[in-house]
């Protein structure tokens, strides 16, 4: 048992008494913030940029893609010099998107793409390899990411958040052993972390093919109902084939239609968001993009359905329920159901056509839309009232008990991970001990 002290940082706790102690900036050779750069006239001139995207926060290295994948931008030959990354160099977040992109996070450049560059919002770190192997340094950034109380952020503005990283480099201190250690406890993490990756892609490979499973079932029974042996015929309609023969085929027109009820004044009412969860109260409080009012947003009605009809191909949920009465953004588009329609059925129809953008080649202009006179001449299948009501109730039961897999599927990749940081911490922290 290797003698121990108190590190005397609290997140860290005890570590080796015989490892050495120095600040992140003591130990970094050289530091550059990276450049954007300019267009490049087409698409293969320019020089490679890497950028935060392109971050595998997981593994800690740059995501694997095709070089024709990335960015290139135009730089002077300054910046070329001074700016291309080698193997060893250390990139870390420094500015990033609030909570969806927290800062801090760090990835190590294993040379993957030859001599590139890197964009702003990031720092590159150059570390001095005669004292610590920059893998050692990537694991222990994951372990101070995983358990920081994030001491360095200098602002934190709607949908931005930045960190003094000066600041941090100066004061957060790194503890290492001797490098033949240092390569052990790479080599060893570098074992067991392969392992509960291939884990995770395992499941996430079940998670993909049950959500394709979901998206056919859906597919299948708002076009072909509940009855395999209903006799069918042809709807008509490119995307949708055969239906069963007692269903009618009218323009979406004649079953549901526009409503927008302006709300000049807000006086407090329940914010309503169209995401990917469906139609949600949004929390005022959580921070994000926000308006400098919602006087003039629109009211909606729980029972109607509401649909994003403007970019539709970068939009990630075009489609949903409306649950509970609230305000919107008058941008979206809210939708009657008349007495031949149900909104439950109509909802899992128009998310079948949202899974595959289906009414993009409809959408001409910049902003792909589409307008309400275009979505009302679309023909679409009608079943009758009591059939609709069937098929969207066995909807509801089949996909949640479909989500209901992939949320354990998604808990055991949590596990996964935690274990995973869990063990990075004990090892680069010396609580537990490689043996060489």
């Amino acid at each position: 048992m290797r003698e121990m002290k108190d590190s005397g940082i609290e997140w860290i706790g005890k570590i080796p008494s015989d490892w050495k102690n120095e600040t992140i900036r003591d130990l970094v050779l050289q530091r550059d913030g990276g450049a954007w750069g300019e267009e490049p006239d087409d698409d293969v001139s320019g020089t490679i940029c890497l950028r935060i995207a392109d971050f595998d926060y997981i593994k800690g290295r740059f995501k694997k893609c095709n070089e024709e994948e990335l960015t290139r931008r135009k730089f002077t030959e300054s910046q070329r010099s001074r700016l291309a990354l080698k193997k060893g160099d250390i990139l870390i977040e420094k500015s990033g998107g609030g909570e969806k992109s927290p800062v801090g996070r760090a990835v190590y450049y294993n040379g993957e793409y030859g001599s590139v560059l890197y964009a702003n919002f990031m720092e590159r770190l150059r570390f001095d390899e005669s004292k610590v192997n920059p893998e050692y340094i990537e694991y222990w950034l994951r372990a101070w990411y995983s358990c920081k109380s994030s001491p360095y952020y200098i602002s934190q503005t709607i949908g931005i958040q930045n960190i003094n990283l000066t600041l941090m480099l100066a004061k957060e201190r790194i503890f290492y052993p001797a490098l033949c250690l240092q390569n052990g406890i790479i080599s060893f993490l570098d074992a067991k972390c392969a392992e509960s990756d291939a884990l995770t892609a395992d499941i996430q490979e079940q998670i993909d093919t049950l959500e394709q499973y979901k998206r056919s079932v859906i597919t299948e029974t708002v076009t072909k109902g509940l009855n395999p042996d209903a006799e069918m015929k042809d709807s008509g309609i490119e995307w949708i084939g055969s239906i069963p023969a007692h269903w009618d085929v009218m323009p979406n027109k004649y079953i549901m239609h526009k409503e927008k009820d302006i709300c000049p004044i807000y006086q407090g009412e329940d914010i309503l968001s169209l995401t990917m969860n469906g139609v949600i109260v949004r929390d005022l409080d959580a921070g994000g993009k926000m308006p400098k009012t919602f006087d003039g947003y629109q009211k909606i009605r729980k029972g109607n359905l509401l649909m994003c009809l403007f970019d539709i191909d970068v939009t990630p949920r075009c489609i949903g329920i409306i649950n509970s009465d609230g305000l919107t953004s008058p941008a979206y588009s809210q939708f009657v159901l008349h007495s031949n329609a149900t909104a439950n059925y109509y909802y899992y129809y128009y998310l079948m056509l949202d899974f595959t953008k289906e009414l993009l080649h409809m959408a001409k202009n910049l902003r792909h839309s589409l307008t309400e006179e275009q979505l009302g001449t679309i023909q679409i299948p009608v079943p009758p009232v009591g059939e609709q009501i069937a098929i969207a109730d066995y909807l509801d039961s089949k996909c949640a008990e479909i989500d209901g897999i992939i949320t354990q599927k998604r808990e055991q990749i949590a596990t996964i991970e935690e274990y995973k940081k869990s063990l990075i911490f004990e090892y680069v922290t010396g609580k537990k001990e490689v043996n060489l």
